[in-house]
């Protein structure tokens, strides 16, 4: 059994079928350091707006990449938090996956963030990390909404919102690699994700975690 952190972001889990969405520790984060190091993106269409440690040149890719986690595990409050899990199949870390919420407890929104080893794309691998996500934030803490966006040309962040049963919700401007570029906007409500709710996800330690968020427990 892993060690229990003292700090409960750390212990949350969700477990599917396919994988395991963990606490980022900085174990699992040095084991993930071989796939930044090679690339997690390497030629257009570039998935992700700037700033971007991860179009870095190695081994500033790898030390942006870190940094920046470490730095938002340090940030976390009430009214901006961001919880970084890393994404594991058969024992072995391949990706990851970010819940962000912003006056959550005002608003009940969340908006998502992911990466996946380039080797392992075209799986469903994608679709699942999203869906496990979804579910810790609407059955785990509640949430009253969630969103996401994608540059047009990344079809495969698209597609994965589009098969979830988001729905579009407008366009917007971002800059990648210092170019401008539009961006997809797409919106999902609790009621929408009710609808296709899953019973094979479980959560793990987020009951415990709630506090550092400021959420206030359900009453079951």
């Amino acid at each position: 059994m892993p060690t229990l952190s003292a700090y409960p972001p750390l212990n949350v889990q969700v477990h599917t079928p396919r994988l395991s969405l963990l606490g980022a520790t900085d174990e699992l984060l040095e084991r993930l350091v071989p796939t930044v190091r090679k690339g997690v993106v390497t030629e257009p269409p570039w998935p992700f707006d700037d700033p971007a440690s991860l179009y870095e040149d190695s081994p500033q890719r790898e030390w942006r990449w870190l940094r920046g986690i470490w730095r938002g595990r340090g940030q976390v409050s009430e009214s901006q938090w961001r919880l970084y899990f890393v994404v594991v199949v058969d024992g072995e870390p391949l990706g990851m996956q970010d819940l962000i919420g912003i006056d959550f407890a005002t608003f009940g929104t969340v908006t998502s963030f992911s990466w996946l080893d380039p080797d392992l794309r075209g799986r469903g691998l994608g679709k699942e990390m999203r869906q496990a996500v979804l579910h810790l934030a609407f059955e785990g803490f509640g949430a009253r909404e969630a969103s996401s966006d994608a540059f047009f040309d990344n079809q495969a962040s698209n597609g994965v919102s589009q098969a979830l049963g988001y729905e579009p919700n407008g366009v917007s401007w971002d800059t990648r690699r210092g170019e401008p570029a539009q961006l997809k906007q797409w919106r999902l409500l609790r009621e929408q994700w009710a609808e296709r709710r899953r019973d094979d996800i479980e959560l793990v330690a987020v009951r415990e975690c709630l506090p550092v968020l400021g959420i206030e427990p359900a009453i079951r």
